[in-house]
């Protein structure tokens, strides 16, 4: 006999499972070969397959649909968070070469409003992989869910729900159809509960916290779903909304009067959605003959009442053609009004051109009202000629009025102000080396008053300047030799949310003054904070005393010998900015970036720089008396000659940093970073090395105690008080260090393999 048809024998007594040997036959046949491996293994390892699928399908419905459920949206979150985070890290490692989509931009500032999340420094320029990867993150979900959707409403499962045999159908045992899953899922399942937890979210002491909003949809979503624990036929809310049943997919179930219910009729003796036994199917046709369409009530109304319904119909048309007209009439009339309103500015500006010109015969008297009148107008042209009337007028009596009458139009102006300022700039630019001193002063007299203008309306306008684009514009510097010259003064005014981006506002005083305040919400950190932008701006010499500068955009500022003292800076983005001989005495700079930023004698004491970012930044002799650094990335910067005494770097990031020459007494360095760090010359008496990582650390030179003076008549204080705290501090990767040194370490217990 040979092998094949022994195989075959036994996989047919056996109901296609092989017996003896699971992976062979030659136990059970003698002499006559032995069977390919492969094949068996292959019938081993389907069997197995079904053998899991039906365990999996024979645990609880309950189980195996919230199962299903979690998978589903487990797949729509993974399909967001891997391509997000996928650009996330190429974004990272890419110079960005593109503008970024206008659709995510929209699509970030929508979620970022609604989830009230904290403001963030978009890139304008992301690399097109990015671009790519953030927009599939946008689109994955939207396919993914919508895919699922189509399915279930279609086949009556998705792909999990098919996994752990879950199927969802109507009364009649149909799928549900486009029209009841969205009423189920998008209303029942996720609309009305998510809706109900930022409802109590939002209006609650928990906003903004996005981990309260996540416990709040949690529960809300959970709570909704545990409710099919009190219906008798385990139906969810969304269930009984959209009038659909969860049933076991391997099951067959009756339809019976077009709905699954435990039947009265003897074809089923006993029913529940979750039993146990499955019930004999009974299609339609043999349990009842199928309903006839009804009619709605009002058609049959209608077939009843035919004259009534012609009346009505009448009725209804006439009202919609008279409506119809009536609105066309409106329509027409509110256009003609505009018009003739159009015309008659027009006609009124045309007169006051006529009036303020040169050659016209009027008195200062008429030309005063002439002024005041354009400002009525409310028209473009009319608030361009007060602008242009600004820059040739010259009787300070007339300029007073222009002045008040440019403050009374508004925020209007501010556009037609900005490109005054501007192009009076560059002509006073072009005419600075002219041989004609009277053109000069004439163009810095024009400046100045736009300048003044607009400082009137930024005063003026306080708290509603969000928005307000002044970008470019030239408030400072003034050069006119006037006895009364231009000074932009703005202290304790409330700027937030304006743009100053490449703005000159050299020597302005803005004492007090808010860059930033809370949006509409009246929540701080939240995505509608009105957050000015002083990017590349011109502040040298400028006064910000005390001034909220939080997380604002200052990247590339120059703050050269500006005075910071006490301001709030923490957050704010001040990368590549130049703050030199800039004194920032006790102002809080948590967070800060400072990266390849310019510190060099910059006065810092007791300033708060906790959790900073000075990575590259350049502090030669800065003074950073009682500074707190706790945590701060300070690597690769450089702090040559600079005063450090008493300052706090413990857990700080010192790698490759240079603190040579620098005096560092008194400073902890409690668990702090010091790899390759530069310490030659540095005076490090009275600081605390307890806990550094000191790997190839530079000590050469390092003055670690105070050597007594063989001439001291004078009792000097305790040696252990002017010396470097050592104590269990590992100095064996450190290097240049010297007899001396070593001495004082092994006799402080430091460690070190020459100790003895």
């Amino acid at each position: 006999m040979s092998i094949s048809f022994c195989w075959r024998v036994l996989r047919i007594k056996t109901n296609g499972i092989c017996v003896g040997d699971r992976y062979g036959v030659k136990q059970n046949i003698k002499g006559e070969g032995v069977m390919a491996n492969s094949t068996v293994r292959r019938s081993v390892n389907r069997d197995r397959r079904r053998a899991g699928q039906e365990k999996s399908k024979s645990l609880p419905l309950i189980t195996r649909r919230f199962a299903a459920w979690t998978v589903e949206v487990s797949l729509i979150i993974t399909s967001a968070v891997v391509p997000f985070g996928l650009g996330v890290y190429t974004q990272a490692r890419t110079e960005g070469t593109q503008p970024i989509n206008p659709v995510l931009a929209t699509a970030e500032d929508a979620i970022a409003t609604t989830l009230a999340l904290p403001p963030s420094n978009r890139p304008q320029q992301v690399a097109p992989l990015t671009n790519w990867l953030w927009t599939g993150a946008l689109v994955a979900p939207i396919i993914l869910s919508s895919w699922q959707l189509y399915l279930l409403a279609k086949t009556g499962s998705t792909l999990p729900k098919r996994w752990f045999g879950v199927r969802v159908v109507t009364a009649a045992g149909n799928p549900a159809g486009m029209r009841r899953i969205l009423l189920r899922e998008v209303v029942g399942a996720w609309g009305v509960p998510l809706l109900v937890a930022y409802a109590l979210w939002h209006f609650s002491s928990a906003f903004p916290s996005l981990g309260m909003l996540a416990g709040f949809s949690l529960l809300t979503v959970l709570g909704e779903g545990i409710s099919a624990r009190f219906n008798r036929y385990r139906r969810c809310w969304h269930d009984l909304l959209a009038g659909t049943y969860v049933v076991d997919a391997n099951r067959s179930y009756a339809a019976l009067l077009g709905n699954l219910r435990p039947a009265t009729s003897p074809l089923i003796p006993q029913y529940a959605p979750y039993a146990a036994r499955p019930v004999p199917t009974v299609t339609m046709a043999t349990a009842v003959p199928p309903r006839k369409r009804q009619r709605p009530d009002w058609w049959r109304w209608m077939r009843r009442n035919p004259g009534f319904a012609i009346l009505f119909i009448t009725l209804s048309s006439m009202a919609a053609v008279l409506g119809t007209l009536v609105g066309t009439q409106v329509y027409i009339q509110t256009q003609a009004n505009q018009r003739q309103l159009r015309q008659q500015n027009s006609q009124q500006f045309l007169e006051l051109v006529q009036k303020l010109s040169d050659n016209a015969p009027t008195t200062v008297e008429e030309r005063r009202k002439a002024i005041t009148a354009l400002g009525t107008l409310n028209d473009p042209q009319a608030l361009q000629m007060l602008v242009d009337l600004l820059g040739q007028e010259t009787d300070p009596l007339l300029l007073d009025t222009i002045q008040q009458t440019i403050a009374s139009t508004g925020l209007h102006v501010i556009p037609h102000l900005r490109r005054s300022n501007q192009s009076i700039a560059n002509a006073l630019d072009y005419v600075r080396y002219s041989s004609k001193p009277e053109e000069l002063t004439l163009h810095q007299q024009r400046l100045e008053a736009t300048q003044r203008a607009i400082a009137n309306l930024l005063s003026i306008y306080s708290g509603h300047l969000n928005g307000v684009d002044l970008s470019r514009t030239i408030l400072g510097e003034n050069l006119t030799d006037s006895a009364l010259p231009f000074a932009l003064f703005l202290d304790n005014v409330n700027l937030s949310g304006i743009q100053l981006r490449g703005a000159n506002l050299n020597q302005g005083s803005f004492r007090g003054t808010q860059w930033r305040s809370a949006g509409e919400d009246r929540r701080w950190n939240t995505a509608d904070d009105r957050i000015a932008d002083l990017s590349d701006a011109q502040l040298k010499a400028a006064n910000l005393t005390e001034a909220n500068l939080s997380r604002i955009a200052m990247h590339g500022a120059n703050l050269t010998h500006a005075i910071l003292n006490r301001a709030n800076l923490a957050g704010t983005n001040l990368m590549g900015a130049n703050l030199s001989s800039t004194q920032i005495v006790g102002a809080n700079l948590q967070d800060v970036v400072l990266e390849n930023a310019s510190l060099t004698g910059t006065d810092l004491a007791a300033a708060d720089l906790s959790r900073a970012n000075l990575r590259a930044a350049r502090l030669g002799r800065a003074s950073a008396l009682g500074t707190q650094l706790q945590y701060a990335n300070a690597t690769a910067s450089d702090w040559r000659g600079a005063d450090l005494s008493g300052a706090d770097l413990s857990h700080a990031h010192l790698k490759d940093a240079d603190l040579s020459d620098s005096r560092l007494s008194g400073v902890s360095f409690r668990n702090a970073q010091l790899q390759n760090t530069n310490l030659r010359n540095a005076d490090l008496r009275k600081a605390d090395l307890r806990g550094a990582q000191l790997v190839q650390t530079d000590m050469q030179g390092a003055i670690l105690f105070k050597s007594p003076s063989p001439d001291q008549f004078i009792q000097a204080p305790p040696e252990a008080m002017l010396s470097a705290i050592v104590e269990g501090v590992d100095f064996s990767n450190a290097k240049n260090l010297d007899a001396k040194q070593l001495a004082y370490i092994c006799t402080q217990g430091g460690r070190h393999p020459r100790c003895p």
